[in-house]
């Protein structure tokens, strides 16, 4: 049963375009029947985000996303208050006679509710997808904000109380480690960490992704892509860049690599000025490595 379950979420991913493998449809199925939140961890650009879109198109749910920054505070992730609507209907009572005390209660009402993306989630109508995106970007106060809703799938509201879930939403949560989560965060959550994808996988994504791009041009764009993941850049690049690139290439009709289109659409692939410098340093040496050394000019 267990391995008919796995091959359903296999199939369910790459139906969606996603290429998948086990360990990463062991956690997504672990988080689906544990209905527990999934830590996922990884590189910029190697598909974390992607797995939560493909699994709310899977399941024909909704996305809520919550893209996390520095300064993000409980407001911006789970509500506001509607003052300048509270403001006006507190005016309109009061010429209209009624009293001000009896209408403090009235407008903290759901009414005057602004609900932000966790709230969102957790008064959805049915099961959504809650996709909490670039954790480790925001700060450590807001990560114990989050300890509510990871454990007990609520949260608090002072005006209102404790609002629990009417659906577990299935939260992921994405990190690119640009500093560390707390315990107590990691506690809470399974945990898969993605990395940059061997030959074989990275070939099979360009094939889904970008069908269009001629076969011998999609293996030498991936052979590329693992030997200048050797080097030491600031911006190492993901599969989404290798996607890019295949489709730029391929938008140009072209069958194979040479130095000269190399060096004129780095710009597709790295994105900070020393590491296409460096990279043009080693570019000879990058394209011998990936067998295209015969079509250097």
């Amino acid at each position: 049963m267990k391995s008919q379950e796995l091959s359903q979420i296999r199939n369910m991913l790459q139906e969606q375009g996603y290429i998948s493998d086990g360990s990463i449809a062991m956690s997504i199925f672990l988080a689906m029947r544990l209905e527990k939140p999934l830590l996922i961890e990884g590189p910029a650009g190697v598909g974390k985000t992607e797995i939560a879109k493909v699994m709310a198109k899977a399941l024909k749910t909704d996305l809520i996303r919550l893209q996390c920054y520095e300064g993000l505070d409980s407001t911006h992730a789970l509500y506001e208050w509607n003052y300048q609507h509270q403001l006006l209907y507190l005016k309109m009572q009061e010429e209209k006679g009624k009293d001000v005390k009896a209408l403090e209660e009235t407008i903290f009402s759901d009414k005057f509710l602004l609900k932000r993306p966790v709230l969102q989630a957790i008064t959805h109508t049915k099961k959504p997808v809650l996709l909490i995106d670039e954790i480790d970007r925001a700060d450590e106060e807001f990560e114990s904000f989050l300890l509510e809703v990871l454990s007990d799938w609520q949260v608090t509201i002072p005006e209102i109380g404790t609002i629990k879930a009417t659906h577990k939403p299935q939260i992921i949560l994405t990190g690119n480690r640009t500093r560390e989560l707390s315990e107590a965060l990691r506690r809470r959550c399974l945990y898969l960490w993605i990395d940059y994808p061997d030959f074989e996988k990275e070939l099979a994504i360009v094939k889904a992704k970008v069908p269009e791009a001629d076969a011998k041009l999609g293996q030498q764009i991936c052979a590329f892509m693992k030997e200048l993941r050797e080097l030491k850049l600031e911006k190492t690049p993901g599969i989404s860049e290798t996607i890019d690139w295949a489709r730029a290439l391929a938008s140009m009709h072209l069958t194979h690599l040479d130095k000269q289109i190399v060096e004129e659409t780095l710009g597709v692939v790295l994105k900070d000025w020393q590491d296409i410098r460096h990279t043009q340093d080693a570019l000879s040496e990058l394209l011998e490595k990936t067998g295209v050394v015969s079509r250097i000019g």
